[in-house]
């Protein structure tokens, strides 16, 4: 399902490297979802980490909303060819949900789950050393149900169906287990430099 903000343009020369081959700069922040909306409430929401089938940590909102808060400002990138610069995020980084739950990253791949069933494969490496986080706001402001909120993923590095909506959990797994779009024809790791969008790119 797509929405609004679909309109851009190429960047000057000052920020023509920051965009990946075939991607136009937007001001906009359009809405994309492979479904309806949910409307999650934040007292039902829980977030697990599990190590394969085996749950090794759980956060209620309020637990979650206590962990250590890390601010990033980053270039996202869609697979439908929108970019947008300098995107503000607020949230727990990968980094220190590990050092919470009490255990380094414990398997080469993860799987990130949310609440409408929906899952994505990223490798763990993608994940630590500040390079992504759970998202809680944006631009200052509690992340908007159609962006994902109460809680996102943010892997910004890749294409932007890596950085899972609504997300509920995390799953380290032995495997690259492809999740909803990668079933579905999507490349498995998506680098958007490399122009990953499918699985033959």
């Amino acid at each position: 399902m797509t929405t609004r903000g679909f309109t851009g343009r190429r960047p000057g020369q000052d920020t023509a490297g920051r965009l990946p081959p075939g991607q136009y700069l937007t001001q906009d922040f359009p809405v994309l979802s492979a479904g309806p909306t949910p409307r999650v409430r934040t007292e039902n929401w829980t977030f697990t980490l599990k190590v394969g089938p085996r749950p090794v940590a759980k956060w209620t909102w309020a637990e979650f909303g206590a962990l250590p808060r890390t601010r990033m400002t980053r270039d996202i990138h869609c697979v439908t060819k929108w970019s947008k610069f300098d995107t503000a995020w607020e949230g727990v980084s990968i980094d220190d949900l590990l050092l919470a739950a009490g255990i380094a990253a414990p398997m080469p791949y993860t799987l990130a789950h949310s609440v409408d069933g929906y899952s994505t494969n990223v490798p763990t490496a993608d994940l630590i050393g500040g390079k992504a986080m759970v998202a809680l706001a944006y631009d200052g402001a509690p992340i908007e149900a159609d962006h994902g909120g109460p809680a996102r993923l943010l892997v910004p590095h890749l294409y932007f169906w890596k950085s899972a909506k609504w997300i509920n959990g995390l799953q380290f797994t032995e495997r690259d287990t492809a999740g909803f779009w990668e079933l579905r024809g999507y490349h498995l790791y998506g680098d958007p430099f490399r122009e990953q969008r499918y699985s033959d790119d």
